[in-house]
């Protein structure tokens, strides 16, 4: 997805974002923009830079290029009133592992003028999470459940996910689903969510971003998405008269024929259902990630 312009009501906008390490380009003149009060699943191959994207957009690892504001401020000089807007949930969870949940929840409550401990009692209680343990005894689940609690403590108007239940069972992984979708019914929350886990992303997810190539290459609501795209296989000649709304995907098989992976109307897919030199077929979220990320 291109981008026309900054509009003041996205409080995520990225223009022109290049990212390299040493001679490999990471990200590629990456434009974006996410609405408020969207919740967006980033998707991605392992290595296709979501990780890196997040960090450049948190001002936690400098880019080599390009624009990026949260809440109209340039990342790099983010307010001590924006930056307690935001709520970050990394990849592997940088806890004070000396102090206990207490000790470390205090410490984070002292930044935020808008803490909730009704919030943060509630979820210690529900994922029966001790307050006086240290954290360094804790295993992995409740570490991350502790990461979590501590992102969302203040109610951010932005919350930013890095594969955040990787560590959760699935329960777990359901109750934090749960939460963020309260999250968002109640306070209007605007979330980016990255998970390799795509049963969680359907549970959740409002829009799905595909990164690939360094470009954000396709966004789209989920619903849509799967509603309107198919999977179109036959000869090059036959597919060279379609005419889908969108193509997604175009590419070669070993027996000659070429596979048209596009978005169409309905007039469309009843026609296409009704040929007998095409062969027909609906994705899956799995099937479609694989696809639009080659």
């Amino acid at each position: 997805m291109r981008c026309s312009g900054f509009h003041m009501h996205a409080p995520i906008k990225i223009r022109g974002l290049s990212k390299s390490f040493e001679s490999q380009s990471v990200l590629n003149q990456l434009d974006w923009e996410i609405e408020a009060g969207s919740i967006v699943g980033l998707l991605g191959r392992n290595g296709a830079g979501k990780s890196t994207l997040i960090e450049c957009l948190l001002g936690l690892r400098q880019n080599n290029g390009g624009e990026i504001q949260i809440f109209g401020e340039p990342t790099n000089q983010l307010s001590t009133d924006v930056k307690a807007k935001i709520g970050y949930v990394p990849q592997n969870s940088d806890l004070f592992d000396w102090l206990t949940p207490r000790q470390m929840l205090n410490y984070f409550k002292s930044f935020y003028p808008h803490w909730n401990d009704t919030k943060v009692d509630s979820l210690m209680e529900r994922w029966e999470l001790p307050f006086d343990k240290v954290i360094s005894k804790l295993s992995g689940g409740q570490k991350q459940r502790l990461a979590i609690i501590r992102a969302l403590a203040h109610d951010p108007e932005l919350l930013v996910l890095d594969e955040p239940v990787a560590s959760l069972d699935p329960a777990g992984r359901r109750d934090f689903l749960r939460e963020i979708v309260d999250s968002v019914i109640d306070k209007n929350t605007t979330i980016l969510f990255s998970t390799h886990i795509l049963s969680d992303l359907e549970r959740v997810a409002m829009k799905v971003a595909f990164l690939s190539k360094g470009k954000i290459v396709h966004e789209q609501t989920l619903d849509d998405l799967m509603e309107v795209s198919l999977q179109v296989t036959g000869q090059g000649a036959v597919l060279n008269q379609l005419r889908p709304s969108k193509v997604l995907q175009r590419s070669n098989l070993m027996n000659g024929e070429e596979r048209l992976l596009g978005q169409w109307t309905e007039q469309q897919t009843n026609e296409l259902y009704r040929r007998s030199d095409v062969r027909v077929e609906k994705l899956s979220l799995e099937d479609l990630f694989i696809e639009m990320t080659k």
